[in-house]
């Protein structure tokens, strides 16, 4: 579940920029006591996301309607699914309507390209993550999509957590300079990971105690001599270079996690749609 108080807060700014001052089609066209009810339909097999800011933003927009939501996130349903019925004014269901839309298969769309993501590397043990490659404003949503496809979340945002990249390195004086400074600061239930792109470097960050390594851009037969290297004794993630063609054989290198911004950055939109109940 998102937080309603945080959808509240979203969808604000969301309908402001889709409807202006007014929607002038709708105003001009239906009239303010017209009633109808509409399906939100799935228009080809998906993994559902968003559907309670799908909800909040005809409400918002309707106060009065109801809707008969017949789908949860996390769902997979197939094409021709119906995922909410919406019924009330008309005037105002269908000046929501494109917001409610395009946040819906938005959501839907990261959930199911996760999804896939997962398909790929079930029995290896290893664990889909997101990144921060995300739409701003729209983080919170799409890190709970990628929950509901099946994926798990890395940082929240930058205080979620010490991640030690090559500019911090080059700036701190060196990799173990750099482990150092971050493990005498940090909040105590903080971890703190490095990213290595090397097998030396992985070496010598196990030495100065890092929690955890993030394996950048490396090959499989690379991350596998890295797993021997540190034999279960903290977590390895693998990122860069993961795609759906990728991902299996770096999944069976011995990583715990596997990251990609793909999920969210590159996720299109999938096909819902809504239409008119018939009398």
């Amino acid at each position: 579940m998102i937080d309603p108080r945080l959808i509240d807060e979203l969808i604000v700014p969301f309908l402001r920029e889709d409807i202006g001052f007014v929607d002038l089609t709708s105003t001009i066209m239906i009239d303010a006591d017209a009633t109808a009810a509409f399906d939100v339909n799935a228009r080809e097999d998906i993994v559902i996301s968003g559907v309670d800011v799908a909800v909040a933003v005809f409400r918002r927009c309707e106060p009065d309607c109801k809707t008969d939501v017949r789908v949860q996130d996390g769902d997979h349903v197939k094409a021709g699914a119906v995922l909410i019925r919406v019924t009330g004014k008309a005037r105002g269901i269908l000046t929501a309507e494109r917001t409610a839309l395009n946040i819906l298969q938005h959501l839907s769309g990261v959930a199911t390209l996760t999804a896939q993501y997962i398909k790929e590397i079930e029995g290896t043990g290893a664990q889909l993550v997101d990144t921060r490659k995300t739409t701003p404003g729209l983080r919170a949503l799409e890190k709970h999509a990628v929950r509901c496809g099946g994926g798990r979340n890395h940082r929240l945002a930058l205080d979620s957590g010490v991640l030690i990249k090559d500019n911090h390195i080059a700036v701190a004086g060196g990799l173990t300079a750099a482990i150092a400074r971050a493990k005498s600061q940090v909040p105590t239930l903080t971890k703190v990971q490095v990213e290595c792109d090397t097998l030396d470097q992985v070496r010598e960050a196990v030495e100065a105690g890092a929690d955890s390594l993030l394996l950048d851009n490396m090959e499989p037969d690379t991350m596998r001599e890295a797993a021997a290297i540190v034999s279960g004794r903290i977590l390895l993630e693998a990122s860069g270079g993961i795609t759906l063609e990728t991902i299996r054989a770096k999944a069976e290198s011995g990583v715990d996690l596997i990251s990609t911004g793909k999920i969210t950055q590159s996720a299109p939109a999938v096909d819902i749609g809504l239409d008119e109940v018939a009398d």
